[in-house]
């Protein structure tokens, strides 16, 4: 029986040409595998099509949105992921749900490798990779251009040679990876890291310089999760699509930075993410109002890990799955409603409702109703300090104070 190879396909040159690259290099048969993640371009069937005319002996498609924007971007959503404090994982998440569909194929169609098309210097061969053998620990990996020398020029001449269905001489200046949750931009110019960006590297966010009248936004959550936007009950993919289209046209959830990869070189890369940054500032905001004071700081702590977990490709990882619950289980009260206005670049919050809110205003008012007992506030600072009291103390007993 010939072997059998599975592929991500994409559609685009070098996956197109990696059927028939993969099948002379190896002798096997490829199935082409393509999933929606909300990336936009041709639809499904038009990428099924091309994938058979170009050699594949089976076509497999999935329109993944829905299960990625409630499966992968919510959970990165409960757990404020930002990798530095500033990426929001929009590649880091698609590539587990990628993989599982491509390992339903394999298992499908009787496949015992699965290929993909990422290079030897980036992150993303890591995430398959992994991922892949996490899920199927009997499945080998092949990357056709990291492994078989596949480069643009031999690409773009297989192509021609071969009478391929596939655009050979319109090449962007740079590399780009999209789905529902945002826009990786990176390569060409940009590689010079005193260049800044040029208008035309945007297609996600119009210019947060010349926006429109300011947005108005109210977001429902229940448990952590949008579920209704201006009173209009909503899905994730659906909340997730209407914020990138409200927060995009003002210009909100542009990113330039230099981010340290995996693989330990630092890159430059420009991220749009518009609704991403305007939901994560809402949920964060309502954790703020929900959240115990210790839960919250711990919480911090275990999204910052949970984050570079994802980013590093664990995504099926015992640690990253028991992260899952903990995180999931500091939402419960995560309730209610964040108002926002939406405006030149920022979500700025400006109200937040909620039935579970930590948030007395009894205790908080200084004004008439304050039913705070200052009286015992001069006890608890002799007991809170205590400890750093005798410290100081036995400090200058031995010389060593602090020197005025």
């Amino acid at each position: 029986m010939t072997e059998r190879v599975v592929l991500a396909y994409s559609g685009g040159l070098d996956t197109s040409v990696g059927i028939g690259w993969i099948g002379e290099a190896t002798g096997a048969d490829v199935i082409a595998v393509a999933v929606d993640v909300g990336q936009g371009g041709e639809d499904l069937e038009a990428i099924r099509r091309r994938a058979l005319a170009c050699g594949a002996v089976e076509a497999y498609v999935a329109d993944a949105r829905g299960e990625f924007a409630a499966e992968y971007c919510m959970p990165a959503l409960a757990a404020n992921a930002l990798y530095m404090d500033r990426y929001p994982l929009v590649s880091a998440l698609s590539r587990p749900v990628i993989v599982k569909h491509l390992v339903r194929a394999a298992r499908q169609f009787g496949a015992d490798t699965v290929a993909h098309g990422c290079t030897g210097k980036g992150n993303d061969q890591v995430r398959f990779e992994v991922s892949i053998t996490s899920l199927a620990p009997d499945l080998q990996c092949l990357a056709p251009v990291r492994d078989l020398a596949l480069t643009r020029a031999a690409a773009i001449e297989y192509a021609e040679c071969h009478d391929l269905p596939i655009e050979t001489t319109k090449s962007s200046p740079f590399s780009i990876d999209q789905n529902v949750w945002g826009r990786a931009v990176e390569t060409g110019f940009l590689e010079d890291i005193w260049n800044g960006p040029t208008k035309d590297v945007y297609t996600y966010t119009d210019d947060p310089g010349f926006p429109p009248v300011e947005d108005e936004v109210t977001v429902r959550f229940e448990a952590g999760v949008p579920v209704a936007i201006d009173g209009r009950q909503v899905t994730p993919l659906e909340a997730i699509q209407e914020m990138n289209r409200r927060g995009g046209a003002q210009g909100i959830g542009r990113i330039d930075m230099v981010e340290d990869r995996l693989v330990g070189i630092k890159s430059r890369e420009v991220y749009e993410a518009p609704g991403a940054m305007v939901l994560l500032a809402a949920h964060s905001e309502l954790e703020n109002v929900a959240v115990e004071r210790e839960l919250a700081r711990f919480k911090r702590t275990a999204s910052q890990r949970w984050t570079e977990l994802v980013y590093d490709g664990m995504w099926f990882s015992p640690l990253k799955r028991s992260l899952d619950a903990f995180i999931a289980s500091t939402q419960g009260y995560v309730s209610g409603d964040i108002r926002m206005t939406l405006h030149g670049g920022r979500a700025v919050v400006t109200g937040r409702r909620s039935e579970a809110s930590l948030y007395d205003f009894n205790l908080a008012t200084y004004d008439e109703g304050d039913t705070f007992d200052q009286s015992q506030a001069r006890g608890f600072i002799e007991l809170y300090g205590m400890q750093s009291k005798l410290a100081a103390a036995r400090d200058a007993r031995f010389g060593r104070g602090v020197v005025l």
